[in-house]
């Protein structure tokens, strides 16, 4: 009796920690599919010739990338903030306020650090939320701590959201101001309503306030009339220009000035009215459904997703050409002083995901490519 007794105790110790064993290969399992991952930085070609390098894969609905020092920062959809660094991807989920929300192109969207970050650990995010069936957007500052980001304080609440076009670009400008796209909401009578936050361009003070020398006192707008602007870049004498979604195709670039009302929905493409501004090129027919927007020497370089390319536009020339075009969909794109970072948005439910999707690319611009 004692031999099996001593047995069961030996098999059930063995039980134990094979249990335990198994439960630990799970966990490893779930912390590692929630990470995105490093790529080794290979380096391939596209279509057009140009070269490209996978610098992290398997992100999840990125949106926005934001560089301070040398980490790059990427915001994603779902509700984190990837941070890339070296040799290392690390994913921080964000504890809002309020549920993100579900509808269509909303969720975490921009990002923006202001110069004191690495003393403050304190950005700026944009996002969508719910509310008694009513769905909004605010601009929060965030605080990252050790495990995660937090809503630390609104510096804007209340800004429409709907079915779709959320806007959602957050850029730091060369005067220190915060600009901020929004869409009009699926109500495009709003662009034009100067009492609604919908369809503009916005700027305040880093601190949430309404800038003295704004076109019109105590109010955020900048410039009005945008249906979707979702791209946001500054050119030589710090000349704001913006993308922005048309209705189904006649997608726009505009040059943005104080107080101009850039006419949607009373025209769009090359229809004119007086008081209206009309863009400098859009698709015509074709789409590019833009997004982001960077300048690099004498040009700029827009995000195209509808479109699947990466768009170099000349300002001088006022023409566009697709310069990347095989990577699927393109979100957003920031500049360097050699190249441009891109993040693929095959993931959102409207593209085709590849092994590995979505991605941050590298892409090296060739010097005699680049002009002052």
């Amino acid at each position: 009796m004692l031999c099996i007794r001593d047995f069961y105790v030996f098999f059930i110790m063995v039980v134990i920690v094979l249990v335990s064993a198994c439960a630990q290969d799970n966990d490893s399992n779930s912390s590692q599919k929630d990470q995105a991952s490093q790529e080794s930085k290979t380096t391939e070609e596209t279509d057009q010739g140009i070269e490209k390098k996978v610098i992290a894969s398997n992100l999840q609905e990125p949106w926005e990338i934001e560089q301070v020092d040398s980490s790059l920062y990427i915001s994603e959809r779902t509700g984190s903030i990837v941070k890339v660094e070296a040799d290392e991807v690390n994913r921080k989920p964000v504890q809002f306020d309020a549920s993100l929300s579900q509808q269509a192109e909303a969720g975490l969207l921009g990002l923006a650090f202001p110069e004191n970050f690495s003393q403050t650990n304190t950005a700026i995010a944009y996002y969508s939320y719910e509310q008694n069936g009513a769905y909004y957007q605010r601009v929060v500052t965030v605080e990252e701590t050790e495990e995660q980001w937090r809503e630390k304080s609104i510096l804007l609440d209340k800004i429409p959201g709907g079915e779709f076009h959320q806007g959602g670009r957050m850029e730091i400008g060369p005067d220190n101001k915060l600009y901020i796209t929004t869409g009009d909401a699926t109500n495009p009578e709003s662009a034009q309503d100067m009492e609604s936050l919908a369809g503009k361009i916005l700027r305040m003070n880093l601190d949430g306030t309404v800038p003295n020398d704004n076109p019109q006192q105590d109010s955020y707008v900048f410039s009005y009339g945008h249906r979707n602007p979702q791209g946001l870049a500054w050119g030589k004498g710090s000349q704001l220009y913006a993308t922005e979604h048309g209705s189904s195709a006649t997608d726009e670039i505009n040059q943005i000035e104080a107080g101009n009302n850039y006419g949607w929905p009373e025209i769009q493409g090359d229809e004119t009215k007086e008081g209206m501004k009309t863009p400098i090129i859009h698709s015509g027919e074709d789409t590019w459904a833009p997004s982001g927007m960077t300048y690099l020497q004498g040009k700029f370089y827009f995000a195209s997703l509808r479109g699947e390319a990466l768009r170099q536009f000349d300002p001088l020339k006022e023409t566009e050409t697709a310069i990347i075009s095989d990577v699927g969909r393109v979100r957003d794109v920031m500049a360097d002083q050699n190249g441009l970072y891109i993040i693929t948005n095959n993931t959102d439910g409207r593209g085709n995901p590849a092994e590995n999707d979505d991605q941050l690319m590298y892409i090296p611009i060739p010097k005699n490519q680049l002009h002052q």
